[in-house]
């Protein structure tokens, strides 16, 4: 079984995107991979879903978006939220940040943890004392140097993202406002970077990636907020002080998977046997268990061409996590990783019902889940 074909981190990624911005305003340690101009005032806008590949597909919906300067980069590896923010929000791949999938094994509580949720089986684990987000996730954030080195660092997000878990591990640092919509995120936006001489203001869009993931990538729903989201940032651009750079980029992109064949863990025999856990997406699965040997040919006769199936070791030597993953952050990666190819996906009708049932997924390696754009304006 051959590796997947990319070294993800090869080329720049998302974990390039702040050092590079920290770089640019004149921060000392930062490596500026992307070549940034400098500049004193940069807003970063994360728009959670949007692809490069369907971005540009779908050019009439974003008129705006894709005549704006820029190009694509990758968003790292696995191809989801949680791992995307953390690599943003710490400059590093995910095998250093240690945030490795949508689940994954944590070997200090022995069980599987939802990063973007922060749960332990539908359960809020903020406050445990055995998985503090800042211990979980240890290194400075971009947001913590950028603050250090006198930057007025702010990060402008839904108000429900303050406190969680995931906003404490990776996006810690700077000062937090909370918004409820489209109006007061481009009110704050704009307050935030007038403040100071040199400014970092983050902040994020969400609806294209909950109804790509509800009604498919692609779909009238779809199509619609992606209209709303090419407006708005049209609109943000024309409101910001002269001399402030707007970088739009995404987290992930996404397939439609009913297109694509669905193997079901929890109904399809032997593939669960000899298996403790199974944690990560549909897209890419986290296997854990004590007979590797058995389990990764049952997996890959089952799988077949429909997935990438190897071992953990297969993955490090793909460099899949970065070139020198942490050795104490192993366990948080499968014993074997399945990453679907194509539009197929490993669901659980019965452990993930309703993410079983959404045909927009997204986490593998394909150009439409990895590649996002970086666009340049102002």
């Amino acid at each position: 079984m051959s590796l997947p074909l990319r070294d993800v981190y090869a080329e720049p990624t998302l974990a390039d995107l702040m050092p590079s911005v920290l770089s640019s305003a004149g921060v000392a340690g930062e490596t500026n991979r992307l070549d940034l101009t400098p500049v004193d005032h940069t807003v970063v806008l994360l728009v959670d879903g949007m692809g490069w590949e369907l971005l540009q597909r779908n050019a009439k919906a974003a008129p705006y978006l894709t005549q704006a300067p820029g190009s694509p980069m990758r968003a790292g590896f696995p191809t989801t939220t949680a791992v995307s923010l953390a690599s943003l929000g710490t400059g590093l791949p995910s095998g250093l940040h240690g945030i490795t999938g949508y689940q994954s094994y944590v070997d200090e509580i022995e069980a599987p943890v939802n990063w973007l949720r922060w749960t332990l089986a539908g359960t809020a684990i903020d406050q445990r004392d055995d998985l503090v987000p800042e211990t979980v996730q240890p290194h400075p954030t971009v947001f913590e140097r950028g603050r250090e080195a006198g930057l007025n660092v702010t990060t402008v997000v839904p108000k429900a993202f303050e406190g969680s878990g995931l906003t404490r591990a990776v996006l810690r640092g700077g000062n937090f406002v909370g918004v409820s919509a489209y109006g007061d995120l481009l009110a704050q936006v704009v307050a935030a970077v007038s403040a100071g001489d040199r400014s970092l203001v983050y902040c994020y869009i969400g609806e294209v990636d909950t109804l790509g993931h509800v009604y498919g990538p692609e779909s009238a729903a779809w199509l619609a907020q992606l209209t709303v989201v090419d407006r708005f940032v049209e609109q943000l651009a024309g409101a910001l002080p002269t001399g402030t750079r707007l970088l739009v980029t995404a987290d992930h992109g996404m397939v439609d998977a009913s297109r694509g064949r669905r193997i079901d863990f929890d109904h399809t025999p032997g593939l669960g046997e000899d298996v403790t856990v199974i944690a990560g997406e549909p897209r890419c699965r986290h296997i854990y268990t004590d007979h590797v040997d058995r389990v990764l040919e049952r997996w890959r006769n089952e799988l077949g061409d429909h997935a990438w199936v190897g071992t953990r070791d297969d993955a490090f030597a793909a460099c899949l996590f970065g070139s020198d993953p942490d050795p104490a952050l192993t366990k948080r990666i499968g014993d074997i990783v399945a990453v679907g190819r194509g539009e197929s996906t490993v669901i659980r009708s019965d452990g993930e019902q309703v993410m079983s049932n959404l045909p927009g997924q997204h986490g593998a390696l394909t150009d439409e889940e990895l590649l996002v754009p970086l666009l340049r304006i102002g």
